[in-house]
């Protein structure tokens, strides 16, 4: 009987996790390797190739979507995480109306539906749309010039980005004791002294974290370039998109988005030696 019971106790928290393992394996798993087989495969023969992986590091215009889409991916990871920590900071260390408002401010773009949040934008920043009518009714013209570029696309990635790194850095930031700075500050320290001996090694494990979210969720993004994005160069987002349901080139698209997978995994494995260094970063 004994044994019996020990048997169940043994196995009792692995028929727990039974069903989020199938569940990855139907809706993770499953996706990557069909993909990564599919990507091996000749578009007509079936027969084993590397082709169309060839086909997107040669190509001088795949190279420059990718390059693109890097640009825009890591341009919005660093300037996030800059802002969102000088919003961080601010909340953190003023206790006062505006500081809550701002708080209120920062939470309010994960409510808004990412489609309407775009398009709104687009009102506002297309040359003829709202800051170029106000322009015009002051008596001269202004053209923000913002759709279909790079810094159009990165603009309303921080619109999103912002809050979500501000957030995160805030946790980081209330685990440092307002008694650590004013002791600092008793002994002569000055406030960059401050920031990059106390502030800012208290949330180096956030800023990683932070920056590995951010770019998974803007290098194979798809509304906001397909929306604002020009024809060339095109994030990858779009490129796949159109590899699938305009060429219907299913073993391109099936490369492309192992490519896109990969990428992903290389802030994932960021993310992963972070946590798993935890106890360091302290």
């Amino acid at each position: 009987m004994k044994k019996s019971d020990d048997l169940q106790k043994k196995w009792t928290p692995y028929l727990y996790v039974l069903p989020a393992f199938f569940l990855i394996l139907l809706l993770i798993v499953y996706p990557v390797v069909t993909s990564l087989s599919l990507s091996l495969k000749d578009k007509v023969t079936s027969h084993f190739t590397l082709d169309n992986y060839h086909y997107f590091f040669t190509d001088q215009v795949q190279l420059g979507n990718i390059g693109y889409t890097l640009f825009v991916a890591v341009m919005t990871v660093i300037l996030a995480l800059l802002l969102g920590f000088m919003l961080a900071l601010y909340i953190r260390f003023n206790n006062n109306s505006l500081s809550k408002t701002v708080v209120a401010l920062t939470v309010l773009p994960q409510f808004i539906p990412g489609l309407v949040a775009v398009y709104s934008i687009m009102l506002v920043v297309r040359n003829g749309g709202v800051l170029s009518r106000i322009a015009q009714s002051l008596g001269f013209t202004f053209n923000p010039n913002l759709m279909y570029s790079a810094n159009g696309l990165i603009m309303v990635n921080l619109w999103f980005n912002i809050p979500f790194a501000a957030l995160l850095l805030l946790a980081s930031l209330a685990n440092v004791r307002q008694a650590s700075i004013e002791s600092a500050r008793d002994i002569g320290a000055d406030k960059w002294t401050v920031l990059f001996k106390i502030i800012l090694p208290a949330t180096y494990k956030q800023f990683f974290i932070a920056g590995a979210f951010v770019f998974m969720t803007n290098v194979g993004s798809f509304t906001t370039p397909f929306l604002m994005g020009g024809n060339n160069p095109q994030m990858l987002g779009v490129v796949l998109y159109k590899e699938f349901n305009q060429y219907l080139d299913y073993n391109k698209a099936a490369a492309l988005s192992v490519i896109l997978f990969l990428l992903c995994s290389l802030s994932a494995i960021v993310y992963v030696i972070v946590n798993l260094r935890q106890e360091k970063w302290r």
